[in-house]
C-alpha cells in the first residue's frame, strides 16, 4: 500500500505521515505542490493520494480535474466550504476532511478508501 501525501506544508505532512505510520502504512511518497504530485503519481503509482487544495504551481482542483477519476484521491484541506467539498467530489475526490481534523478520523476515511 503505497500513499501519496500532496501538501504545501511540511507541518501537515509530517502530521499524516506520523498518523499513517502510527497505523502501520510505511510507503509513503511525499510531493509539496500540484505539479510534483502528478509526477509523483506517475513514477510512483500510488494506491491513493492524500490532496491538499491550496498549493502553488496547481491547486488540488486541477489536479482533481486531471486525476479525479483515474487515482483514488482524498482530499485533507482548510477548505471547509460545501461548495468545495461538493466540486472535489464531482471531480472524483472519494472523499473529505476539512482540516483540523482528528486522527482516527484520517484513518477511517484511509481504510475506506482503499478497501
Amino acid at each position: 500500500m503505497k500513499i501519496l501525501i500532496a501538501d504545501d506544508s511540511q507541518f501537515m505532512r509530517n502530521v499524516l505521515k506520523d498518523i499513517l505510520q502510527g497505523a502501520g502504512y510505511t510507503d509513503i511518497v511525499e510531493c509539496t505542490d500540484g505539479k510534483a504530485c502528478m509526477a509523483k503519481y506517475a513514477s510512483e503509482k500510488p494506491d491513493l493520494i492524500l490532496l491538499d487544495i491550496i498549493m502553488p504551481e496547481m491547486d488540488g482542483t486541477e489536479v482533481l480535474k486531471k486525476l479525479g477519476h483515474e487515482a483514488k484521491i482524498v482530499v485533507i484541506s482548510a477548505v471547509g466550504q460545501e461548495k468545495m467539498i461538493e466540486e472535489a467530489k464531482s471531480l472524483g475526490a472519494l472523499d473529505y476532511i476539512v482540516k483540523p481534523f482528528e486522527n482516527a478520523q484520517v484513518l477511517e476515511t484511509v481504510r475506506k478508501a482503499i478497501s
